[in-house]
């Protein structure tokens, strides 16, 4: 298939191969310095060079550099195999099957470099290329150059490449042009783009709110309708993006941006479902989100499972009443609604045990904060989830919740009570048991 033949088929057949133009922008026009550029990726980029390899930064690192915004991470495109990379650099390792790429590793750092991509042909096998009936890629594994790798980029402020030989840009399909409107907009056809991978529509989203830029009315367009394929994406990706949505340090316009265009329900079916009809849980969901945007700005950590637990919260308390409705007591319907949210909630995003152990953990302390007499009091202090558990209260009395009068509790016994560290009682107390001494056997030549 030649060149013009793979730009029709992935831009449509009334597009033509000129309509993607490339743009060179020397080094006097543009702001990218090395001193940006992290020095794991400089040696990457000469080492390939110095084998004979082509080179480029590409992507996020690049645009972001432009855009005086500090990358944190920096890829590599270049036309030497995943093989020959793996062979040249020995802090290297090959990861993945979907899409095989290289990830070079300077202690913390890691480098992903890439080969360059081309589009799929008729020719290629299910090995190298795979796509399923609806049109989206099981499998990317055909090289090609950098002209086609740009054709397979996603939007078109990823399609930049900066070039370690003379130091220029090389911009395509508008991607410069569309840096200076702040527009984000896809390379190529945007539904056949979003049936390839569905994720790309969270990346939107992502990049949109991050960057500050409008999505193209194109791109945005299918974004509504198609929003249900994203049901095809495993939950544990679709989890990792979660993450990547919402520990960015802009996640309550992200939470209203996803609403705006469906994609919420997708990722957190059971709470979108609260947030239709309950302006308390909008509150809830919003607070959880502005804390955790305050925290990141902040510079402090934040903790994946607390704003998880916050999100799944709304749906939690209703089906824990619906137990409680039903004759079990709090605890216990506290217990089963739990399993039951987060039953449901696997299914469309996975949640890792470590998350998930800590949710529950901070659901069921909310039904020990209302004893105040407790004689447990200190003990409940030094619970290693306690300090969470009253980060929740103060969420949900600031959410609407008439709690003021706990909370000053709760506030003060930290001033005036010293905790007492939690005793944990191991699983496994064999270790602790008194061994038996072993039966001495008799020898059978001493029987008489």
């Amino acid at each position: 298939m030649t060149l013009i033949n793979r730009v029709k088929r992935l831009f449509g057949q009334k597009q033509e191969a000129e309509e993607i133009p490339l743009k060179v922008i020397p080094r006097d026009e543009h702001s990218i310095s090395r001193n940006n550029i992290s020095e794991p990726a400089l040696k990457v980029l000469y080492r390939l060079r110095k084998a004979g390899y082509g080179a480029y930064l590409v992507g996020g690192g690049v645009r972001d550099n432009l855009l005086g915004l500090n990358p944190k991470d920096f890829d590599v495109a270049t036309d030497a195999t995943p093989e020959q990379v793996n062979q040249l650099f020995r802090n290297s390792r090959l990861i993945g099957r979907r899409f095989k790429l290289v990830h070079v590793v300077f202690g913390r750092e890691v480098i992903e470099v890439a080969t360059f991509r081309a589009p799929p042909s008729e020719d290629h096998s299910d090995k190298v290329s795979r796509q399923d009936d609806q049109g989206m890629i099981l499998r990317d594994n055909v090289y090609g150059n950098k002209d086609e790798d740009a054709m397979r980029r996603d939007f078109t402020v990823n399609a930049l490449y900066y070039n370690i030989d003379d130091f220029s840009v090389h911009a395509y399909a508008g991607g410069w042009e569309d840096m200076q409107l702040k527009r984000l907009r896809l390379i190529g056809d945007p539904e056949t783009r979003y049936r390839e991978d569905p994720v790309r529509m969270l990346r939107a989203i992502r990049f949109a709110v991050k960057l500050g830029f409008s999505i193209e009315q194109h791109t945005a367009a299918p974004i509504r309708d198609m929003a249900p394929l994203l049901e095809q994406i495993p939950a544990a990706r679709l989890f990792e993006e979660v993450l990547k949505l919402f520990l960015a340090g802009n996640a309550l316009e992200t939470l209203r941006l996803l609403r705006e265009y469906h994609l919420f329900a997708t990722l957190f079916p059971a709470t979108e479902h609260c947030l239709q009809d309950d302006d308390a849980a909008v509150r809830l969901v919003e607070n959880t989100m502005a804390n955790t945007d305050d925290r990141i700005k902040a510079g402090k950590s934040v903790t994946p499972y607390f704003f998880l637990a916050a999100l799944l919260w709304p749906q939690v308390e209703r089906v824990r009443r619906e137990y409680e409705e039903q004759g079990l007591p709090p605890h216990p319907a506290m217990q089963k609604a739990a399993d039951r949210v987060l039953a449901q909630q696997i299914k469309a995003t996975a949640i890792p045990k470590r998350f998930s152990i800590p949710m529950r953990e901070i659901w069921e302390m909310q039904l020990r904060l209302p004893k105040t007499r407790s004689k447990k009091i200190a003990e409940f202090l030094g619970h290693p989830r306690f300090r969470a558990a009253y980060d929740f209260l103060l969420l949900r009395h600031q959410s609407g919740e008439d709690l003021g009068e706990l909370c000053d509790f709760w506030t003060q016994a930290q001033k005036d009570i010293t905790p007492e560290p939690v005793k944990y009682v191991p699983e496994d107390d064999s270790a602790n048991k008194k061994r038996r001494r072993p039966r001495r056997r008799r020898n059978p030549s001493s029987r008489q």
